[in-house]
């Protein structure tokens, strides 16, 4: 049985492995100021981004859930893998080779199930890609020519043969030291009716599916001969790697070119994919077997960081006949799940993007997307088609029809507007009396109020996404003797996230400091951990890495949930409106001093106004002298803290 990893090789992985990166492989991010990234929570739904990455500390949280940690915790919760699986996944991506207490480095006995599985499926797409220019192939080649594909293109999107022998792939991957569970438990190969191992596909065109990191986690397998008694398409079942439901085919190439542009496209098939891709349209995916479905939704809000500018797109496109109209009605079903805009892009014809590019050349395929129509108008059309609309009977059922699509829209101003739509394209010339009738079919007490469509929709700021807490962490800090106002609040905040942040500029200061000075029993708890650590100026490498000083102070908070208040502190931004440097760090300490001055001043005042300045001479005198100091002390820090000095 393996040993435990040793703490210097943790380390290696941890500084080899850059938190943006791996993160960034799951989550689009974007800068919202100095040092600081932020995206769509992968591990909540949410509408406005409120997790954050700060790579210079090399810790994330996210202020919607509360969740957060270092590179490992977060490849830990994303793929549900154990403390040494993590680091091993990362190891491997890092080309670091592990050593464990009580001997031996990584091996295949102590790489996790996970891992082994990936290794095994970019073997298989290996061994399928150099198959498909053998001449048993032929078919496959001819398939992929015939809709534009050449050799350059198959092996950019990894397109592969499965060969005809029953257990060919399978003898390959166990040649190299797979083991048959693995190969089933990885939808690889199955048992056949004899009970022996055979491979899942066969005289099959293959393309390899991957997750957002690139790694190949199934497959998708096309038809080519005529007594090939399986289903025109067959995909990789379920398995630990392969959840259908949350894959998008491309999404791994189209991710980048996503967050670029703002948009993605939605095709149905794999050879769409490519040919949207080869034409001029790279941020084109696909779903993997499956309906477009809800959890498609938030893999596509993560890509987009979909948010409340409305400067995004998602554009469908879908074949022409009937079931390509009744895929853009589902679709529509998930358009309210979006805060971007949604589109249909829809060709006329009928001809898939695959087909399109063939006929009509990769300008028809950019054209396509550029026609795309507003999906709820599309959905809203599709709608009215089935109604006799050269009669009053059948454009008063046609608004019955209609109204529930409208109703759905979130926001009121456009519920009003397509309300006048619809009595545009139906013919009534009577706005008020369409309105109307659209508003009498809105579910009573649904989002937005009354049923009236007048007037736009207010949303609600996100605190989260200013660096609030929210969700079940919403409530106030907890506080020592006395009720701190929000100010204290931030101030004292605001001084530890310097100190954890910017040590090398806060040590010499903070280190001065009591934790008397904080009066909410989180920030004093925090500021105890750092003093326990010896300080910032002691805790702190002598490299000045803030990574491993930031990793020393959560370790050494021992309690969970102050070690995950450490890294929400480490992570949150300053309040800074300007680049961190001396003069804003000593602006910081000052007032946070000048708030416990301002608590004794408070006191003595208290106390003198208690006494009596004939009987109590001596005490008023020493009092009164306690407080004019005290009020000069008072000045000398607002001045600093105000950065007049």
């Amino acid at each position: 049985m393996a040993g435990r990893i040793r703490d210097a090789d943790v380390a290696a992985v941890r500084d080899r492995s850059p938190i943006a990166d791996i993160i960034g492989d799951y989550v689009q991010l974007r800068p919202v100021g100095s040092g600081q990234l932020r995206g769509l929570c992968p591990f909540h739904d949410e509408k406005t981004p409120s997790f954050n990455v700060r790579p210079q500390v090399g810790a994330y949280h996210c202020f919607g859930c509360g969740v957060g940690g270092d590179v490992i915790a977060f490849v830990r919760a994303i793929d549900g893998l154990s403390f040494p699986e993590a680091v091993e996944r990362l190891a491997r991506r890092a080309g670091i080779a592990l050593t464990y207490e009580g001997g031996g480095v990584t091996s295949r006995a102590v790489t996790s199930q996970r891992q082994r599985l990936l290794d095994a499926h970019r073997a298989a797409a290996e061994f399928y890609a150099e198959r498909l220019a053998g001449a048993e192939a032929g078919d496959g080649r001819a398939f992929l020519a015939a809709r534009g594909f050449d050799q350059e293109a198959a092996a950019r999107f990894g397109v592969g043969y499965a060969p005809a022998g029953w257990d060919t792939l399978t003898r390959h991957l166990m040649g190299r030291h797979f083991t048959a569970a693995e190969l089933v438990l990885g939808g690889l190969a199955k048992q056949s009716s004899r009970g022996s191992l055979i491979d899942r596909f066969h005289r099959r065109l293959v393309w390899p599916i991957c997750d957002l990191a690139g790694d190949v986690v199934g497959f998708g397998a096309r038809r080519l001969a005529a007594d090939d008694p399986g289903p025109k398409y067959l995909n990789t079942p379920e398995t630990p790697l392969f959840k259908k439901a949350n894959l998008l085919y491309g999404a791994d190439l189209a991710r980048r070119e996503i967050a670029r542009r703002y948009q993605v496209v939605v095709v149905e098939g794999y050879t769409d994919v490519m040919a949207c891709h080869l034409a001029g349209v790279p941020t084109a995916v696909a779903s993997c077997g499956t309906a477009f479905g809800s959890e498609h939704v938030t893999v596509l809000r993560r890509l987009l960081m979909d948010q409340s500018e409305h400067r995004g797109e998602v554009v469908f496109t879908f074949d022409g006949d009937e079931a390509g109209r009744k895929a853009a009605i589902r679709a529509f079903e998930f358009e309210e799940r979006f805060v971007t805009q949604t589109f249909v892009a829809i060709e006329p014809s009928g001809l898939d993007p695959c087909d399109l590019r063939v006929q009509r050349g990769d300008v028809a395929v950019r054209d396509l997307v550029a026609s795309r129509l507003p999906l709820v108008e599309f959905a809203i059309r599709g709608k009215l088609a089935g109604f006799d609309l050269d009669t009053t009977e059948g454009r008063l059922a046609a608004i019955d029809a209609a109204a529930p699509l409208i109703n759905k829209l979130k926001d009121r101003g456009l519920r009003h507007r397509y309300a006048v739509n619809l009595d545009n394209w139906l013919g009534f010339l009577d706005e008020e009396f369409v309105v109307r009738r659209v508003a009498e079919h809105r579910p009573r007490g649904a989002a937005g109020g009354t049923a009236s469509l007048d007037g736009p929709a207010h949303g609600q700021g996100d605190h989260a996404a200013r660096g609030g807490r929210t969700g079940g962490r919403a409530e106030l800090p907890r506080r020592h003797d006395a009720v701190a106002d929000d100010t204290v609040v931030a101030v004292e905040r605001e001084v530890l996230k310097v100190a954890l942040q910017y040590p090398g500029l806060a040590g010499p200061v903070f280190d001065t400091l009591s934790p008397e000075l904080f009066t909410v029993q989180e920030h004093r708890a925090v500021r105890e951990v750092i003093a326990a650590v010896g300080g910032v100026c002691a805790g702190l490498p002598a490299a000045g890495d803030v990574q491993t000083w930031v990793k020393t102070v959560v370790e050494a908070a021992g309690q969970d949930e102050l070690r995950r208040f450490v890294i929400e502190l480490a992570v949150e931004a300053v309040f800074c409106d300007h680049d961190v440097d001396d003069r804003y760090v000593d602006e910081q300490m000052s007032r946070v001093q000048e708030l416990q001055v301002t608590r004794r001043i408070a006191d003595l005042k208290s106390r003198v106004q208690r006494l009596n300045p004939v009987t109590d001479a001596e005490t008023f005198r020493r009092a009164y002298g306690e407080l004019i100091a005290l009020e000069q002390h008072k000045r000398q820090l607002r001045e600093r803290g105000l950065g007049a000095a």
